[in-house]
């Protein structure tokens, strides 16, 4: 078979912060490994290839869908978690999701990142066979556990107590990230160190931004906002931390959890129904501020407890793999090819 010619398009790495840019990074980093299968390139004009993979839904690429190519997009987010991440007018908030939905159903195929999304797909209409699911995927050569000595340094770097227990928290600061509850455990526990790596990535238009501007200017004295962290230097983050806290209410599939448990973290959330497909159950979870106290008092008092949390971590990052994610890439291209070569609505170059 010939190599496939794959042009990547995406705006994702635009803007800082964003979870989408990083697995839109390691995605395409992983695909141009295949040389011997996939010729990738990235936001190429012209029309020259046999798959157009978008992976942001912007104008300027939804217009490059046409019959010349088959079409993938990436499905990163549904309309209805888009409620508690940005803040518009209802009228435009409205007109978006439309929007969103059209560009959906105008891809001939469609990748989900979890696979408790293809339902509410299938509700807007795409057929079940159009949809396939993918998981991201972390390097291990960006993400990994580092020496004691290395996190002294990164500790003193970023000013955080070499003596504490630290829970580290991640992402844009947004209403749907559960910055609130963040805050309110950390008031719970002042001899514990808080530390969150993230910020305003939208900017004014995030929703809760008024409120969320002023905790970050005013948070309490165990909390500190690291503010958007350079992804290359991420790893010393996760480092200086003793355990990843996200207590998001919606989620897709959050690079951080992956990039954690490559760092040999636990990992604990709020008792959300899409991670259980995901994370087969190697998570701690709370579905409020009490029980999440509750939870880091006994990762900090119990040495056994703290370590199985651990090993349900690199349960994690073995299964989400590079080969693992790798053969799905391998097989999912050239199948998605041969079904649409001999469809006579497809213009495609054999």
């Amino acid at each position: 078979m010939k190599k496939l010619r794959i042009n990547m398009l995406s705006s994702a790495t635009s803007v800082s912060g964003q979870g989408v840019g990083s697995a839109y990074m390691e995605q395409v980093a992983l695909v141009k490994e295949n040389e011997d299968l996939f010729e990738v390139t990235e936001n190429k004009r012209g029309d020259k290839f046999d798959i157009v993979h978008v992976h942001t839904v912007d104008p300027k690429y939804r217009i490059k869908m046409n019959k010349k190519h088959i079409n993938v997009i990436y499905v990163h987010f549904i309309p209805t978690t888009l409620d508690g991440s940005i803040r518009l007018p209802k009228l435009a908030f409205k007109i978006f999701k439309k929007y969103v939905i059209s560009t959906y159903k105008k891809a001939d195929e469609i990748v989900v990142v979890n696979p408790c999304f293809k339902k509410p797909l299938m509700e807007l209409g795409i057929a079940e066979d159009k949809i396939t699911y993918i998981p991201n995927y972390v390097s291990k050569e960006q993400f990994h556990p580092l020496e004691k000595d290395e996190i002294v340094k990164i500790k003193e770097k970023y000013g955080i107590p070499q003596d504490k227990f630290v829970v580290m928290g991640c992402g844009q600061v947004q209403t749907r990230k559960g910055v609130l509850d963040y805050i309110e455990v950390a008031k719970k526990m002042p001899d514990v160190q808080f530390v969150w790596a993230g910020g305003f990535s939208f900017g004014a238009i995030t929703d809760g931004y008024e409120e969320l501007k002023k905790i970050m200017e005013n948070p309490p004295i165990n909390v500190k906002f690291l503010g958007i962290v350079p992804r290359d230097q991420m790893n010393d983050i996760f480092n200086a931390c003793d355990v990843l806290f996200m207590p998001s209410f919606s989620e897709l599939f959050p690079m951080s959890i992956l990039e954690a448990v490559n760092s040999s973290k636990p990992v604990v959330l709020r008792d959300l129904e899409l991670y259980e497909d995901i994370l087969f159950k190697k998570y701690e979870k709370g579905t409020n501020v009490d029980e999440w106290v509750e939870i880091f008092r006994k990762l900090i008092e119990d040495k056994k407890y703290y370590s199985k949390a651990q090993k349900n971590s690199k349960y994690i990052s073995e299964f989400y793999s590079k080969e693992n994610v790798n053969k799905l890439w391998r097989e999912y291209y050239p199948r998605v090819y041969n079904k649409y070569i001999n469809n006579s609505k497809k213009k495609l170059q054999k």
